[in-house]
């Protein structure tokens, strides 16, 4: 591997030193070293007649399998950058992405190329059986030149492109080959999305060093069970893998030999107490547990930590190393400056590493990417990542998350996950998340959900983990809902999805919504038509709350409190208020209370 040339021209000297040895299967198909270098050749030859060129940038649509690899190869030999459009992605999503770089040439295959109508299609399932000239005046790609654009998520809600250099991807594994000392018996999975930029660490990981790389289909990606089959059927040594995913793993191993030498954890942070099920079944030591904090903008990975025994157990931030060799990290106060050991601040990256910025948004770039004059007067180009951390030691760092992580509930800050700590504590939860969840007029809940097996109770459960939350943490801390799932559900970049979770409860206040109308359709008594009211504000069923129950050991908040009290004085035009609940903020006292100014008034 040679510093200062591009990732195809280090992918070719390794094609040339193991020109028979399997690059990549998919299961269907396999193609050697010699062979997946002659089709991407052969695709370059057709993206350059096509018009591709350097630091142009080709649409990349196709299904995960041997083709893609070949896909994204050509696209770079040809001298152009990648634009990966997964699949999976709605059309709306698919034309924003296309459209913003300008990608009127798409390589797809015969499933994918009805996705991209309207551009000009180069098809990697048709390609020609020689290679086309390079035609006169054609630029070839240097170091400098663009490699791929990936999307991240944007504040606004518009996806922000991250133009990546090829010496920004190729130093990731110069810098890094001595930590890790991969070869060419290493297998590896692809098991992400490429437009993620795990993808990248993945597939080159495995192709600069002679690797064989194992594609995993989106199906057995989403498949625990079937996942964990791959990995023993293809005897993989390298795996790549967000927490969210590794938990999902974690729940169906039943500890059975694997070949993994390493397992890299990357893409959120790690709760490395989640890990010491895996441990106690393989151990600690092989497969070795690394844990890297990475940003797109910064080329994947910033930092790496090998995993102890003794940080099983660690409580608050998450570890996550010393910097990779190329690159330097800070942490710093909102003004810019350099906060001393042991105080949480900004994380900033500089180095090799560092991104080009970001296509078409010159202000953001100027916003994010920040010349940083250091303390010998030379000025040196910054990141700003949006994260939270804390220098623990010199050159030791810790991930305290994102910036917008902690949350405000009843003006108290609260850590989510100080409280899914306490609830995995709990002997049938095998894991939690805890989500914030707006109840409507500006009513910020915790919603958590614990990870439980199929078939359990879930009611009995919830009234356990009302009283263990009870017994460790502030009442302000406590879950209004609790919604027992019984897998993680993850997006296509393998990190947790939490708009599945928060469809969870929109169906469960839509169904309390029901059953509180239904109440008060009914009729009957103060307490039945009281019992409809909580059962809309608290997004639960009122069938489920008895007389003596107290409205905020049933999720209440003093927001909520008042919200309810609102409704009832509408309903019965009275003009109740907190105080009226003082000795109990149950349907008993305030269907007393009801009663008695119903009497008042009607004197």
């Amino acid at each position: 591997m040679k510093p200062g040339v591009t990732l195809h021209e280090n992918f070719e000297r390794t094609a040339s030193r193991f020109p028979e040895s399997v690059a990549v299967t998919d299961g269907r198909t396999q193609l050697t070293y010699r062979e997946l270098d002659e089709r991407a050749e052969r695709l370059a030859g057709a993206l350059r007649a096509a018009g591709a060129g350097r630091d142009q940038r080709v649409g990349l649509c196709v299904e995960r399998g041997a083709e893609l690899v070949v896909g994204l190869l050509g696209i770079l030999k040809a001298g152009a950058g990648y634009v990966p459009v997964d699949p999976a992605y709605p059309a709306e999503r698919r034309e924003f992405v296309l459209g913003h770089c300008d990608s009127g040439l798409v390589v797809a295959h015969a499933a994918t190329a009805p996705l991209v109508e309207g551009r000009r299609v180069v098809r990697v399932d048709a390609l020609p059986e020689t290679v086309t000239e390079a035609p006169a005046g054609h630029q070839a790609a240097d170091a400098e030149s663009l490699a791929y654009v990936i999307f991240t998520s944007g504040s606004t809600g518009e996806p922000k492109g991250v133009e990546i250099e090829h010496r920004n991807a190729v130093r990731l594994f110069t810098a890094t080959a001595p930590v890790f000392a991969f070869d060419e018996t290493d297998v590896w999975t692809n098991f992400h999305s490429t437009a993620f930029d795990f993808s990248v660490w993945e597939i080159w990981g495995a192709l600069f060093f002679g690797g064989r790389l194992v594609i995993v289909d989106r199906d057995t990606a989403r498949d625990p069970q079937a996942f964990l089959t791959l990995l023993r059927r293809e005897r993989v040594t390298v795996l790549n893998q967000t927490p969210s995913a590794f938990r999902n793993l974690i729940n169906v191993d039943e500890g059975q030999p694997l070949d993994l030498r390493y397992v890299v954890f990357g893409g959120e942070k790690l709760d490395y107490r989640s890990l010491k099920p895996w441990v106690e079944r393989h151990g600690i030591e092989t497969p070795a547990l690394v844990n890297m904090y990475g940003i797109t903008e910064t080329t994947v990975h910033v930092t790496w930590k090998v995993i102890g025994e003794a940080d099983l157990s660690g409580e608050g931030d998450s570890l996550i190393g010393k910097p990779i060799a190329d690159l330097r990290l800070a942490v710093l106060d909102e003004q810019g400056a350099e906060l001393p050991i042991g105080t949480e601040g900004g994380l900033h990256v500089a180095g090799a590493g560092v991104a080009r910025g970001y296509l078409g948004h010159p202000e953001l770039t100027a916003a994010r990417f920040v010349e940083r004059t250091l303390a010998d007067g030379t000025t040196e180009r910054w990141y700003d990542s949006g994260d939270r951390g804390v220098q623990i030691a010199p050159g030791q760092f810790a991930y305290a998350g994102r910036a917008d992580r902690q949350v405000k509930i009843r003006g108290y800050r609260v850590e989510p996950g100080e409280i899914e700590a306490v609830l995995q504590q709990h002997a049938a939860v095998r894991d939690a998340v805890v989500l914030v969840a707006d109840f409507g007029s500006g009513d910020p809940r915790l919603v958590a959900y614990p990870l439980v097996e199929a078939g359990t109770d879930a009611e009995a459960l919830a009234a356990e983990l009302k009283e263990a939350v009870a017994a460790a943490l502030p009442a302000y801390m406590a879950p209004s809902t609790y919604l027992a799932i019984d897998e993680l559900p993850v997006t296509v970049n393998g990190k947790l999805d939490e708009s599945v979770l928060r469809k969870r409860l929109e169906v469960q206040l839509a169904e309390a919504a029901d059953s509180a109308r239904e109440q008060s359709a009914a009729g009957g008594s103060v307490e039945d038509a009281l019992r409809g009211i909580w059962a809309e504000v608290l997004g639960t069923d009122a069938a489920a709350i008895a007389d003596g129950d107290e409205f905020f050991d049933l999720g209440g908040t003093s927001f909520s409190l008042i919200h309810m009290l609102s409704v009832v004085n509408d309903r019965y035009r009275l003009s109740l208020n907190v105080g009226t609940l003082a000795e109990g903020a149950n349907i008993a006292a305030l269907a007393a209370a009801v009663q008695n100014q119903l009497a008042l008034t009607s004197r």
